[in-house]
């Protein structure tokens, strides 16, 4: 299947050894383990440039984080900060303040995550700092954001994308949209993939009530965009009862939409909300689900589809660009929002499931295209021509 490799040939080998650099990772809620796709991002990149001999440093969101104070793991310095338990204060206080301590830290980098984040970056630079900016995605355009949200959103992209030293997109349509409207040089590295190999049985099947290849499987937070009320209506549609829909995930904040969720699933029989997963638990969920479906309706690079590719899953994902991107036959999409395509569509798999080997295949693909290591690389060239020679 035409899931190619990005810029070029993307071995999955060890991160060559660098001078030791010193790195501050800010615009995210912590690492390990936090629910979110630039959480895991960040969390496996920046241990593979400590495994290199970098000395990275993470500011993350206290609230997010099981300690009070400072913590190394995995050799990677985690820095809880205080934020406001606000949706909309939540990431911009965090994000000022934690400027001011990569400040008194002095690091090479300050390697800002987000649009949202990057509308400090003309701070940060007043202070000195060398500033690299991924873009993980159009984030104004998310469904929960008002107007004047969306503004400060739009302003963040533009302090950047035109302020930064080095920009990264994780999606080529972000980067070419970038560096067409900014003029700027904006490097595509892509999201990355690790897939456990002969995962633990941890019983969270047991524990839900599951069946290994009976469950249709979504693992995301609770907003919006993600559309779990389109998938919960379409399996209501075409309910086979011999398969169960289980949604892994939960809401950083109740809002309406995370208590419809709830509500409509409860009255939806064979529909299991596990909360939100990570490690073996959700290995386990993703080694044993029947198909992977993501309505979305907004991606910057979908990180739990390609895990999904990675386990040999059959997929479905809505047919939105960063989706499409990835290449998949026109069967493993439907049009967004058309519920009935989506039960349609999910029947089908069901009906089809992938051979072994075509399973092994996908994996395979997947592990070579989108390795860690090879997305590190790639972001290493970046910080060495922002760093000064």
């Amino acid at each position: 299947m035409p899931v190619e490799a990005p810029l070029g040939q993307c071995a999955a080998t060890a991160v060559k050894s660098e001078p030791r650099r010193h790195i501050v990772f800010l615009g995210l809620r912590g690492i390990p383990n936090v629910q979110g796709g630039v959480e895991k991002h960040v969390e496996m990149l920046a241990g593979e440039l400590s495994s290199a001999g970098w000395d990275v440093d993470v500011i993350g969101r206290s609230r997010y984080l099981s300690h009070a104070g400072a913590k190394t793991w995995n050799g990677i310095r985690i820095l809880p900060l205080w934020a406001p338990r606000k949706m909309a204060l939540e990431a911009i206080v965090h994000t000022f303040l934690g400027v001011w301590v990569a400040a008194w830290r002095r690091p090479d980098i300050l390697h800002i995550h987000a649009v949202g984040p990057a509308l400090f970056v003309p701070l940060a630079r007043l202070f000195g700092l060398r500033i690299v900016v991924t873009h993980h995605g159009y984030d104004y355009e998310r469904q929960k954001w008002g107007g004047f949200a969306r503004c400060v959103l739009k302003l963040g992209e533009y302090f950047g994308m035109r302020l930064s030293h080095g920009r990264i997109a994780v999606s080529n349509e972000v980067a070419r949209t970038m560096a067409s409207r900014h003029g700027a040089v904006v490097a595509f590295v892509p999201n990355g993939v690790t897939i456990p190999r002969n995962a633990a049985e941890t019983g969270i099947l047991g524990e839900f009530g599951l069946r290994s290849k009976r469950y249709v499987l979504l693992a995301a937070r609770f907003v919006p965009e993600k559309r779990q009320i389109d998938l919960i209506k379409a399996f209501a549609k075409g309910a086979d009862p011999d398969f169960q829909l289980v949604l892994a995930g939960g809401a950083e904040f109740e809002t309406p939409y995370s208590r419809e969720v709830r509500a409509l699933a409860a009255s939806v029989p064979g529909v299991v909300l596990t909360g939100f997963q990570t490690g073996d638990r959700l290995a386990d969920l993703f080694a044993n689900a029947a198909l992977f479906v993501l309505p979305s309706s907004h991606e910057g690079m979908p990180i739990a589809l390609l895990e999904a590719m990675g386990y040999g899953l059959p997929v479905l994902a809505s047919d939105i660009v960063a989706n499409k991107e990835l290449g998949l036959p026109a069967e493993d999409y439907f049009p967004l929002g058309d519920i009935d395509a989506l039960a349609k569509a999910m029947t089908a798999k069901l009906a089809n499931p992938l051979s072994e080997e075509q399973a092994r295949a996908q994996a395979l693909q997947v592990e070579q295209a989108y390795s860690w290591p090879s997305v590190a690389q790639k972001t290493l060239q970046v910080y060495r021509s922002t760093l000064p020679h």
